[in-house]
């Protein structure tokens, strides 16, 4: 299941991606509000996590855009306590107002309750080619092979890449989003959780197919193999 987040703030951006990628989402991210209409179109999310105060778009006038093309539910994020901001953001079609701060599991747990009115509540596996991931009992297949069970990194790992296949992820992103962006992870321990995702998922380990090193800058998930 995939949630948009929208916020201009870089690192609650990431902390909150992190924490909800803990809890089995996909999660893309936007830094203001005419990139999160380009990945709301793009991307097609279940939900919106949207902040208020944004420079151009703000929050109130891309969930009225959002709304009027999509019954998507959307979290409205804001440092404001006023009540005309409340009646202002719900009046304007959002589903759920959570002021900061707020911690991690107060917003995961308001999520999956946003999801249980939409109906949305199991996460759905996510598949790009041949490749599926069973986001709910943390696991993966391809053609040709059953479903194996994957740690919460490896997991995490390839969720990152499914959400980006064919694009090349930085080695920088792809460490935020499984470590956290203060987490322990550095280009070492990435090496060693890449080649152990690759003992589940390549034919061929020793020439990957799949999950392709980028020399000097990342890698890049190709789910149907690269030949």
């Amino acid at each position: 299941m995939k949630i948009l987040v929208v916020d201009d703030d870089t690192e609650l951006r990431g902390l909150i991606g992190f924490a909800l990628s803990q809890a089995g989402y996909t999660v893309v991210q936007a830094a203001d509000g005419t990139q999160a209409l380009t990945q709301f179109a793009s991307e097609q999310p279940e939900l919106v996590i949207l902040d208020v105060n944004m420079p151009g778009l703000d929050g109130f006038e891309v969930c009225r855009r959002i709304r009027a093309q999509s019954a998507v539910p959307v979290m409205l994020l804001t440092v404001r306590n006023s009540e005309d901001d409340l009646i202002r953001g719900l009046d304007g079609g959002a589903d759920d107002y959570l002021n900061k701060p707020f911690s991690p599991r107060t917003l995961t747990a308001r999520v999956r309750a946003l999801l249980r009115r939409g109906g949305g509540e199991r996460p759905t596996p996510l598949q790009q080619g041949d490749l599926v991931l069973d986001t709910e009992r943390q696991s993966v297949s391809r053609e040709g092979l059953g479903f194996v069970s994957l740690t919460n990194r490896e997991f995490r790992l390839l969720q990152y890449l499914l959400a980006n296949a064919g694009r090349v992820v930085s080695n920088e992103q792809v460490t935020i989003h499984v470590w956290g962006q203060h987490g322990i992870g550095d280009r070492t321990l990435l090496k060693q959780l890449v080649h152990r995702l690759r003992q589940k998922i390549e034919p061929n380990p020793a020439e990957p197919q799949y999950l392709v090193t980028i020399p000097s800058v990342g890698y890049i998930l190709q789910p149907n193999g690269a030949n």
